[in-house]
């Protein structure tokens, strides 16, 4: 298993793109300033941090996007078998809440929560990234 990155779910997508990309000075990866999705970097290899509109993600989960209670983090797993990481997990008491499923046409995901609530996705790479 590999950490691949924090992710924070936010509203704001522009201002918070700006924020880490010219006030922090992060490598924004792809330049998609409108989102819904950017990775930034501090140095090459590095985990990142990333942002992902929270509308997009409450929509992938069923859940409100405009809730005060709404997720504002997801911490993100990169498995080699997600199927058989999954498998394992629920076995140990894991409960999903979505997936395994594809999210793009390069992975496969599937989410949980912890105990506290904190969302986390688990992420099979279909494709290497270019």
């Amino acid at each position: 298993m590999e950490l691949a990155q924090v992710r924070l779910l936010v509203t704001d997508f522009p201002a918070c793109y700006r924020f880490y990309g010219e006030v922090l000075g992060l490598k924004p990866q792809s330049g998609a300033e409108e989102g819904p999705y950017e990775k930034f970097s501090p140095a090459a290899g590095s985990a990142g941090i990333a942002l992902q509109d929270r509308a997009m993600m409450a929509g992938l989960l069923g859940e409100v996007a405009g809730s005060v209670a709404g997720h504002r983090s997801l911490v993100v797993l990169r498995v080699d078998d997600l199927d058989a990481y999954c498998a394992e997990i629920i076995d140990r008491g894991a409960e999903l809440t979505h997936g395994p499923a594809p999210l793009t046409d390069r992975m496969r995901v599937a989410h949980l929560k912890d105990p506290e609530g904190n969302l986390v996705e688990l992420q099979e790479w279909l494709l290497l990234r270019a």
